[in-house]
C-alpha cells in the first residue's frame, strides 16, 4: 500500500479510560470487519511503547488487521521497547525529545480511504509527546469522531464520564469491552450510561462496524468526481 498525504473520509481516534482496556483489540477487530464489509480502511498509532520481550506489539497487530506494513502504522523510530509512556519511555531510552508537531508531520495516509483509525495511548490525558497528551493528538488532527473503549465493570460509569467530560463536544461512541449481557452489572451499566447519560453506547463489534459505516459521510450527488465511500453505498 502505498503511503501519500491524504485524509480519510471518516477519520476516527480511539481513546480508552485507561491503559489495558482494549483499544487495540477492538480496533483490530473493527478493521477486519470493517474490510470483510467492503470499506477500504487504514489505521495509524503514532507511537508505542511496549515491554522489550513483547513481540506483538500494538502496530503489529493493527497491521496484521488492515494488510499494511507495520512501519506504515508506526514508523520505526517511534518504537520504543520500555513500557513507560512514549515521552518517558523515550528520555529513558536515551532517544531524545517526543514533539506533537513531528509525530503529527510523519501521518500519511493512503489514497482513498473510507475509515482511519489513529489510536492512542493510555487514557486521554497519558502523556503521547512531551508537550502533548493522547487528546491533544486527536484535536489537532480534527478527527471526525471518536471511539471510546471502556470495560463493563464495576467504576467504568465514573471512567466514562470523566473522560467524556475531557472529550467535550468530538462526536463519541462508547464502546463497552468484554460486555457480557448476562452479567447483570454489566447491564447496568450500560443502561444507565443509556439513559441518564444519553450516550450512544455499543457492545458487539457487528454493530460498532454497523455504527460507523452509518457515520461515513455522504456526498448526496451521483458525481463522478466525488464518488460516495463504498463503506456507505448499502
Amino acid at each position: 500500500m502505498t503511503v501519500i498525504d491524504s485524509r480519510p473520509s471518516l477519520l476516527i481516534g480511539v481513546i480508552g479510560t485507561n491503559t489495558e482496556v482494549g483499544k487495540t483489540w477492538v480496533t483490530a477487530q473493527l478493521l477486519a470487519t470493517l474490510k470483510l464489509r467492503g470499506a477500504r480502511v487504514a489505521a495509524r498509532k503514532p507511537v508505542q511503547s511496549y515491554g522489550p520481550d513483547e513481540i506483538d506489539t500494538d502496530a503489529a497487530r493493527l497491521a496484521g488487521a488492515s494488510g499494511e506494513e507495520v512501519t506504515e502504522i508506526c514508523p520505526a523510530h517511534r518504537w520504543y521497547p520500555l513500557a513507560l509512556a512514549p515521552p518517558m519511555a523515550a528520555n529513558a531510552l536515551g532517544r531524545g525529545p517526543v514533539w506533537m508537531s513531528e509525530i503529527i508531520d510523519e501521518i500519511r495516509w493512503p489514497s482513498e480511504v473510507d475509515v482511519g483509525f489513529v489510536e492512542t495511548v493510555g487514557g486521554v490525558h497519558s502523556p503521547l509527546a512531551c508537550d502533548g497528551d493522547s487528546l491533544d493528538l486527536l484535536r489537532r488532527l480534527e478527527v471526525d469522531r471518536m471511539l471510546l473503549v471502556a470495560d463493563a465493570e464495576l467504576g467504568t460509569i465514573n471512567a466514562v464520564r470523566l473522560t467524556m467530560a475531557a472529550v467535550n463536544s468530538t462526536p463519541t461512541i462508547v464502546y463497552l469491552n468484554h460486555f457480557d449481557p448476562n452479567n447483570q452489572l454489566h447491564e447496568l451499566n450500560r443502561r444507565w450510561l443509556v439513559d441518564q447519560d444519553k450516550l450512544t453506547v455499543i457492545t458487539d463489534v457487528h454493530s460498532l462496524a454497523v455504527a460507523i459505516e452509518g457515520a461515513c459521510p455522504s456526498n448526496g450527488h451521483n458525481s463522478a468526481r466525488t464518488p460516495k465511500p463504498r463503506c456507505c453505498a448499502r
